[in-house]
């Protein structure tokens, strides 16, 4: 097994076992505004992810992901497994040269492109794109602008889906079985975004665990504001002034 699809074999078991510590946890999340399965759908279809990756023959990353995205769209019901697996056999390509910062970043772009697409959905329509999209946002700006090491980086990304997922709890549903509430679905934190939070924490874990070393205390902020296009930028600071 090659480094990296080890790498992704640990993280899948990871998510897996925090998945079912949580279970109870997002049962009664999805109790209040969904049908109370999603903390056993999520908890039986990473089980038989994990699984099913380990039983893979000496796997790369992008193999690895791609058995897991299929195993959650076939264990994990409801919308949740088209969202979480099918997105991930999509975005699973973009390991095909293995885990580099680079492919992380493509990764997840892919990723949350494709969460978007499959639920019709944006930020504020109280769902798990609210805690993906700063995330993903976030890891971006802090590798190819900040240029801050993967383990920051991802570090910041998990601090913005936290913020993400609070952000769900003031707003009113606008997808899903929650949107049903109409203002009822005001002060409910989303399952799906929680999930989404709990994926990408144990992520963290993970890599820091195989980089020996410690997960760095850090949050979301950038200390810079890119342009629009970051390779279009001027080197000249009064210049950039100016402009302003």
């Amino acid at each position: 097994m090659t480094d990296d699809g080890a790498a992704v074999v640990a993280a899948v078991d990871a998510v897996a076992e925090r998945i079912e510590a949580e279970r109870d946890h997002l049962t009664r999340l999805d109790s209040a505004i969904g049908d109370a399965d999603h903390g056993g759908n999520m908890a039986r279809g990473w089980a038989e992810a994990a699984d099913a990756a380990r039983d893979l023959n000496d796997p790369d990353a992008e193999t690895v992901a791609k058995t897991v995205g299929k195993t959650l769209m076939a264990e994990v019901g409801g919308a949740a497994g088209p969202l979480f697996g099918g997105s991930l056999v999509f975005a699973a390509g973009e390991l095909d040269e293995g885990v580099t910062p680079e492919t992380a970043v493509a990764f997840a772009e892919t990723y949350l492109e494709k969460v978007e697409d499959r639920g019709d959905a944006r930020v504020g329509d109280q769902t798990m794109v609210d805690a993906l999209t700063p995330a993903v946002h976030t890891f971006k700006k802090s590798i190819e602008v900040d240029d801050v090491e993967p383990i920051e980086a991802l570090a910041k990304a998990v601090d913005a889906a936290e913020r993400g997922v609070a952000f769900t709890v003031p707003i009113r549903a606008r997808k899903g079985r929650a949107s049903y509430l109409g203002w009822r679905s005001v002060g409910h934190q989303d399952p799906g975004a929680t999930s989404a939070l709990i994926i990408l924490e144990e992520l963290l874990a993970v890599a820091a665990e195989r980089l020996d070393v410690d997960v760095p205390e850090t949050d979301a902020a950038s200390p810079t504001i890119p342009d629009d296009d970051p390779e279009e930028a001027s080197d000249d600071p009064a210049a950039a002034s100016e402009d302003d």
